[in-house]
């Protein structure tokens, strides 16, 4: 048995659009904007989303949105998502990407929130 919950929601941007972007949905939220220091192409909308990290994340490509889903077993997690129907697409780091029936992209990641929050709120699989 694994567990995973829906993580975050990424705002992904063309490079040359993030820094405008990151503008329109800090005031269009009401999130104050913090650049990730480790992790450049990401700023973070702090409290855009209760309960999720929200953030512009800067790109080569046309843009879209995505979630990512952490979970205590990639593997597990991976396979589950890739029997649904998603076929996995790349992978960058750890993360694995993903894309979902509908076209749409999906990131599965260790977990990155604090222990508590994911015991709390991830779902468990068989």
């Amino acid at each position: 048995m694994h567990r995973s919950r829906v993580y975050a929601i990424l705002i992904d941007t063309p490079q040359d659009e993030a820094g405008q972007a990151a503008a329109f949905w800090s005031a269009a939220l009401g999130a104050p904007t913090e650049p990730e220091p480790t992790q450049p192409q990401f700023v973070s909308l702090r409290g855009a989303i209760p309960g999720l990290v929200t953030a512009i994340q800067s790109i080569d490509d046309a843009p879209r949105y995505h979630l990512d889903i952490e979970t205590d077993d990639l593997e597990a997690e991976t396979a589950r998502l890739i029997g649904l129907g998603a076929t996995q697409v790349g992978q960058w780091q750890e993360c694995r990407i993903l894309r979902v029936p509908g076209g749409h992209l999906v990131c599965v990641l260790p977990v990155e929130s604090d222990q508590a929050t994911f015991a709390a709120q991830a779902r468990t699989w068989p």
